[in-house]
C-alpha cells in the first residue's frame, strides 16, 4: 500500500498554474501535483503521463509544495557566473589600458594581461583563464599576426 499524496494545501494554486502555464515545465509541475491528489495516480503513472522520470516528478512536486505554489520561487536559478573572479565591470577596467594600447597600434601581449590579472587577484592564473577573459570581452587576435605561445 502506498502512502497518501501530500500537498492538498497547494492544490488550488496548482490548478491555477495548470490553467495559466506558459512553459512546459510549469505544466508538468502542475500535473505532478494535481494528478496524484485529484485522480489518485502513482508517481510512476504521473511519470508515464508527463513523459519525465519518476525522480523528476518527485522533485517537481516537492519544489511546488515547499514553495507554497509561488511560481516566482520555483523558477530555475541556473546560469550566471557562479565562479567568477571579478565582475564584468572590474574586468573591463582591468582590460581598458590594454585595449586602448591596441587601438593606438601597440602590441598587446597576453602575458602582460596575465600578470595584471594575477596582481589584481593576488594569485596565479591559468593562461586559459586569460583567453576566456579576452573572449568574454570580444577580443580577437589581428588576422595577419602569427599565433605565439606565452
Amino acid at each position: 500500500m502506498t502512502r497518501p499524496a501530500s500537498g492538498r494545501e497547494v492544490l488550488a494554486k496548482a490548478k491555477e498554474m495548470l490553467a495559466n502555464a506558459k512553459t512546459v515545465e510549469e505544466l508538468r509541475q502542475a500535473q505532478a501535483v494535481i494528478l496524484p491528489l485529484e485522480y489518485g495516480f502513482s508517481i510512476a503513472q504521473v511519470a508515464a503521463v508527463t513523459g519525465i522520470s519518476r525522480g523528476w516528478v518527485c522533485q517537481l512536486r516537492m519544489r511546488f509544495i515547499r514553495n507554497g505554489g509561488d511560481a516566482a520561487k520555483m523558477r530555475s536559478q541556473r546560469g550566471g557566473r557562479r565562479r567568477a573572479n571579478m565582475s564584468i565591470e572590474e574586468e573591463k577596467t582591468l582590460l581598458a589600458p590594454f585595449f586602448d594600447a591596441a587601438e593606438k597600434g601597440g602590441i598587446v601581449a597576453v602575458s602582460d594581461i596575465r600578470q595584471a590579472l594575477e596582481a589584481q587577484l593576488g594569485r596565479s592564473v591559468a593562461l586559459g583563464s586569460v583567453y576566456n577573459l579576452l573572449h568574454r570581452h570580444h577580443w580577437q587576435r589581428p588576422r595577419n599576426t602569427p599565433k605565439t605561445n606565452v
